[in-house]
């Protein structure tokens, strides 16, 4: 074959994917640049802020076994697209909150996030199913690391922006802007997005290329008619690694969860900035994450091609990415504001680095439940996003400062390190038993995906 006739559909494809998870964050991240403001026009407290920072959560990690289900049951196009739409409406509804009386607002704000999380709940499984159906096993670390960036790229594009936004307009406009911005999108990934086989574009040579290397390209076209299987479910659950990764992952959103809810407010009150100072600095370690986040796809997949285990060549960045995010603590014990951003940008460029843990789901989940797998994963993963808020709201109210709420999310990443490099064990494939196959092999058996070449 010529390389004049391969296309290369799956880097549009993956190129959405990075736009979708973008327009994602920042609606998610709309709620801790205005938090600041709406704080002090609603006249709420810190636990009460952190509660309407975690409705996202509740409903986030409610919503993702369904979700994971309706994906592997309707396909990725469309559940998506009702996905996308229908989040970026309740963003924009948070916009008219303002109008209500207090007590109101607060309800209302809450229940809004809570609709945006449960819209959302598709979206991540979503995008490790397009993966792993677009992308072949050597190059999946690289494309599951950039959907994940996305969501510091976001913070980067959109938290200087929304600060101007709150500082200049108010806080209403901030969900206003963003709501309008994914209604649109919506449209736009129902004209793009297609299976491999269907996409208009693909060349054979294209499509070829995937499927021999361990893309799976079909994943659509044979759905699962009933709701989702409790006996595999029970398989996933009762897998050693998987725990070990879910735990891990866990921890790394509590990270996440600290800097997309509580950052700003830190920067504001800890360190007295003005929201829109907040606003830029707050993308400082969010542009260092996304560079991190990468980074961290690219030696793996590095490390991969060289002949190195698909263990050692995806835990290597995620051990060393998260040691180095537990520099966040050293905030504690500085008082110059470069220094606070300095250990900050460390921290995130560190766990950018370790946040591979969806290249893990692409390398591990069994092809029958890719969705449901991915949404399993994330239901532990996101539990952070209702804990993390919750518990640092509880330690500044019974403190009165951030420094034991930074010890807190410093001491996830130490647990995450710990339950890769002891619980995990080797990372491969799993297959399930009791599928229709009847020669399909035990779960412990499943095929080392590409872990040996």
């Amino acid at each position: 074959m010529q390389a004049s006739q391969k296309t290369h559909v799956r880097y549009l494809i993956l190129f959405m994917l990075f736009l979708v998870t973008t327009i994602n964050y920042a609606d998610r991240a709309t709620i801790a640049i205005a938090g600041s403001s709406l704080q002090k026009d609603l006249g709420i407290d810190a636990v009460t802020l952190g509660y309407i920072f975690s409705a996202f959560g509740w409903a986030y990690v409610a919503g993702q076994i369904p979700g994971g289900w309706l994906l592997d049951r309707f396909g990725s196009k469309n559940v998506y697209a009702f996905s996308i739409f229908t989040w970026s409406l309740f963003t924009l509804l948070q916009g008219f909150v303002g109008g209500l009386p207090v007590a109101w607002a607060v309800v209302t704000l809450f229940t809004l996030r809570f609709l945006v999380g449960f819209a959302e709940a598709p979206s991540f499984p979503g995008n490790a199913r397009i993966v792993a159906a677009w992308f072949p096993t050597q190059e999946r670390g690289t494309a599951s690391a950039i959907f994940n960036s996305a969501q510091y790229f976001a913070t980067a594009l959109f938290a200087p922006l929304m600060g101007w936004i709150v500082f200049s307009f108010g806080w209403e406009h901030v969900f206003v802007v963003m709501g309008a911005l994914g209604i649109v999108f919506s449209m736009v990934w129902l004209k793009t997005i297609y299976n491999p086989r269907q996409h208009p574009r693909i060349s054979p040579a294209e499509l070829e290329h995937i499927e021999h290397n361990g893309g799976l390209v079909d994943m659509d076209q044979k759905r699962g008619s009933d709701g989702p299987k409790w006996g595999y479910i029970r398989q996933l659950l009762t897998s050693r690694m998987l725990l070990g990764v879910y735990l891990g992952q866990y921890c790394i959103n509590a990270i996440t969860y600290f800097f997309l809810t509580w950052f700003p407010v830190y920067l504001v009150q800890e360190r007295g900035m003005t929201i829109l100072k907040a606003g830029f600095i707050a993308s400082l370690p969010a542009v260092c994450g996304f560079i991190g986040g990468v980074l961290g796809g690219v030696i793996s997949d590095w490390l991969l091609r060289r002949g190195n285990s698909l263990t050692f060549s995806r835990k290597l960045p995620i051990v060393c990415g998260l040691l180095l995010s537990t520099s966040m603590v050293f905030c504690n014990y500085v008082d110059t504001e470069w220094m606070v951003v300095g250990f900050m940008t460390l921290a995130f460029f560190g766990k950018g680095i370790g946040a591979l843990g969806w290249a893990v789901v692409a390398d591990t989940s069994p092809k029958q439940i890719a969705g449901l797998s991915g949404g399993l994963f994330n239901t532990f993963g996101n539990i952070a996003s209702i804990t993390t808020p919750i518990v640092i709201g509880y330690i500044i109210s019974a403190t009165g400062s951030f420094k034991w709420a930074l010890v807190y999310v410093g001491a996830n990443a130490l647990v995450a390190v710990f339950s890769y490099l002891v619980i995990v064990g080797p990372i491969k494939r799993i297959e399930l038993r009791e599928t229709p196959k009847p020669d399909a092999g035990p779960a412990a058996s499943g095929k080392l995906a590409s872990s040996h070449h």
